[in-house]
């Protein structure tokens, strides 16, 4: 992964990073494999992958073997954000006007070795592009709600990694435990996951999601949903090709 090809560094010590729309969603296509239309270069209300920003912390910061993000705010295009280190040793995502977008904590042993954390950091980005359909609509059935397909609002609100140990290469992920828990037309999603290589499991994560607006389970909405966003990936990836 060619990760400055996704944001464009500026700023003492290139501290700041900045994002066109163009930039973000060829990240959220090409790296996640996430079709959100949140990410689309014409959406009105367009937002930064947070799997971006957070590759973009752990390469800059290192790959510690405890980190917890929680996302505060959307990112948009054109706004310059600061990665700030507090006296606490936390960092903050924010703009000039001390806006937070994200807030990152980090302990333990630290790596920076970017042939480690750049093939880490896709596999899990990767994995959060597969949650739909594949984790998602599972869930919804088992709870007789889904999102609304005309606006599939899905909000990041924290992730966390533990790793048992730093000394590994390419590892893959697993899917883990999986919870939904609804309350009205609002629920909070936990995706859980393992890191697993050459077999063995070396550390787990995972994913809180808040989705809005849900309303009934309908399979026929669910199969035209998944037929829809299939098609958009192939015609996506053809035009690459092309």
């Amino acid at each position: 992964m060619q990760l400055e090809k996704y944001y464009t560094p500026a700023g003492p010590e290139e501290r700041y990073a900045q994002f066109t729309r163009q930039q973000a969603s060829d990240f959220a296509k090409q790296v996640a494999g996430d079709f959100n239309p949140i990410h689309d270069v014409e959406a009105k209300r367009f937002c930064v992958p947070g799997d971006l920003i957070f590759t973009i912390l752990v390469s800059k910061l290192g790959l510690s073997e405890r980190i917890h993000v929680d996302f505060k705010d959307m990112v948009t295009d054109g706004v310059p954000v600061c990665f700030k280190v507090l006296e606490d040793g936390h960092v903050n995502v924010e703009d000039d006007n001390g806006k937070v977008y994200l807030s990152i904590e980090t302990s333990g042993e630290r790596r920076r070795n970017q042939e480690q954390i750049l093939p880490m950091a896709e596999e899990y980005v990767a994995f959060s592009g597969r949650t739909f359909p594949h984790v998602l609509v599972p869930l919804w059935k088992e709870q007789n709600v889904m999102v609304n397909p005309k606006r599939p609002l899905v909000i990041y609100q924290s992730m966390t990694i533990e790793m048992d140990t730093l000394d590994f290469d390419h590892p893959h992920l697993e899917i883990g435990e999986c919870e939904f828990n609804v309350d009205g037309k609002r629920g909070q999603v936990i995706l859980r996951f393992n890191f697993m290589c050459d077999g063995k499991k070396i550390g787990s994560g995972e994913k809180r999601m808040i989705q809005s607006g849900l309303r009934e389970y309908d399979q026929k909405e669910i199969d035209d949903l998944v037929a829809f966003y299939a098609n958009l990936k192939d015609e996506y990836f053809k035009a690459l090709e092309s």
